[in-house]
């Protein structure tokens, strides 16, 4: 089984940086990273069941929420090269945030099955350091 981790602290209260990131839909905090978020079907971004298409190219959708324990999951349905549903099974992201004595610590990390698990994390492991330094420049700090 393949796997990507990724994680940053960032100097901000957990509760800013969750309202931050969770709604599934709004990707504004990842400009430069994240061009366009195309909603599909009538799920809210907090409801599982949720889909999106990110950057015309990579379909998800949202598997779990619990803003109690600040974090949600998520699935790769489809995407270009090693991400594409013929090439990777069971893609599950997710996005797990816990208190630090300086602010949050944000861990994005997911596990797949694919032929290329290492063409997998090549891909994916760049886009998730970029999306937590958007998200570290972006979110509101103390």
């Amino acid at each position: 089984m393949g796997h990507c981790y990724n994680k940053i602290e960032i100097n901000a209260s957990i509760d800013a940086v969750w309202n931050t990131i969770n709604d599934f839909h709004d990707m504004s905090w990842a400009e430069g990273v994240i061009d366009s978020v195309i909603k599909e079907g009538d799920k809210t971004g907090h409801e599982v069941g949720a889909k999106r298409i990110l950057n015309d190219a990579i379909h998800e959708t949202l598997t779990s929420v619990n803003p109690s324990n600040y974090n949600f999951t998520y699935r790769i349905d489809d995407g270009p090269g090693p991400i594409s549903k013929t090439a990777v099974d069971n893609y599950i992201g997710e996005v797990q945030l816990s208190k630090t004595a300086n602010g949050t610590l944000v861990e994005w990390s997911s596990n797949y099955q694919a032929d290329k698990e290492s063409e997998v994390a090549e891909f994916c492991n760049p886009i998730y350091s970029a999306l937590l330094a958007a998200l570290n420049e972006n979110v509101p700090k103390y």
